[in-house]
Formats: structure tokens, sequence, C-alpha cells
């Protein structure tokens, strides 16, 4: 029956939906466990972000695959009996700054990260430095992935580290940058962890830093 597990990779990775879809509720009905199913999709994820980073695939299969996975995690997540476990790399706080709109990005990020196994907080786009703050200190996050497309916004992301400072919160997370404007030595003066310079990079450097943790 697990020979029902590359079907579903390699349907998506031909960035097909229906037949991902088909191939997930066959296994589902064969009763091949959900957290295969997961990893699977996992799996094919990351073969996605390996065809991206080598020229194969471009921003909009990047994006098609990125909703293909949604819908697939939607079908999957009510067949585990404990969805937590399907979020064992930790917690993620993510969001767009204040006086930015832009989401798509942030959006493939999400979808993403949760399909690599974190817990992912979307906090949406043209989010306040407070709400970034209240967030860290009620979700309690391994990591804060902040992203920004508008150069003037890029402030926006020392705001809210010197905010998390402020309230000694800074210590008990790491912090994610990316957007089209930041860049390695912006990461680095305003006090963050870690750049990603797109989403595939974004994913690579939060599993990095979720390994790093103490």
């Amino acid at each position: 029956m697990v020979d029902k597990l590359p079907k579903i990779q390699d349907s998506l990775l031909d960035l097909d939906p229906e037949k991902t879809v088909e191939n997930i509720r066959n296994a589902l009905q064969e009763d091949i466990a959900p957290l295969d199913i997961v990893g699977s999709l996992a799996e094919a994820m990351n073969k996605v972000g390996e065809k991206y980073e080598v020229g194969e695939f471009f921003l909009p299969e990047l994006m098609m695959a990125g909703e293909i996975m949604k819908e697939a995690m939607s079908i999957v997540t009510p067949y585990l009996k404990r969805p937590e476990e399907v979020h064992q790399m930790g917690k993620v706080v993510l969001g767009t700054v204040e006086g930015d709109l832009h989401d798509i990005g942030k959006n493939l990020v999400g979808t993403m990260l949760r399909s690599s196994g974190f817990d992912v907080v979307d906090l949406g786009a043209d989010v306040p430095v407070r709400r970034f703050v209240e967030s860290v200190r009620n979700e309690k996050p391994n990591i804060v992935a902040i992203s920004a497309l508008l150069t003037s916004t890029m402030d926006k992301m020392k705001e809210i580290v010197d905010e998390l400072n402020k309230e000694g919160l800074r210590k008990s997370v790491k912090i994610l940058v990316g957007g089209a404007p930041i860049d390695e030595e912006f990461a680095k003066q305003i006090g963050a962890d870690a750049y990603g310079k797109d989403a595939v990079d974004a994913v690579r450097k939060t599993k990095e830093l979720a390994g790093s943790e103490d």
C-alpha cells in the first residue's frame, strides 16, 4: 500500500491538484497512516524547493505547489488523531509589517512551513509592531518571521526587534526577516538572527533556527 505515497509525491510535483487530491483520498481509504501522507507531502515540497533553486521551477510553480499543499493538508488534517504530531518542529509567528499589504510571499512561506511540520500563527499583512510583540508574549513561538516588501516599511522590522528587547522577550525567540528590499547586512544591523532571500531559503533558515534552539 505504501506505493500510494510516491504517487502522491509525483502528482504534487506534476502540479496536478485534482490527481493529488485523488491520490490522497485513495491512500486514506486504504488505511495508509495520515502522518505518512503528511511526510510524503513534505518531502514533495522539499523537492519543489530544490527544483526552484536549480531553475526548473519558478515563482508561479512554487505558488501553485503551495496552493496544492494547502488543499492537501486540509484533507489530511481531520484524519490525524493527534494533530499536534504534525507540529513537531516548533511554532512560528509570521506576518508582514505595518504599512505593507503584500502577502503572497508570506503566505507561501507559511504554507511551506506548515508542510515542514511547523505550527504557524499567521498574523496577516499590515501588522502593527505591538501585535507582533503581544503575539510573542501570548503564543510563545520559537521563531518570529517578519516580511516587508516596501523600502518605506523596512524600519518597522527594527522597531519590532527593539520592542521585543524592551519587553524582555527577545531572548525567547529567533527572528527571521525577508522581503525584496531586505538583505543580509540589514538583517544584521537590526539584530535579526537570519535572513531569507526567498520562500525556499526562508524555510531552510527557519529549520536551521529551530535546530539551533538552546
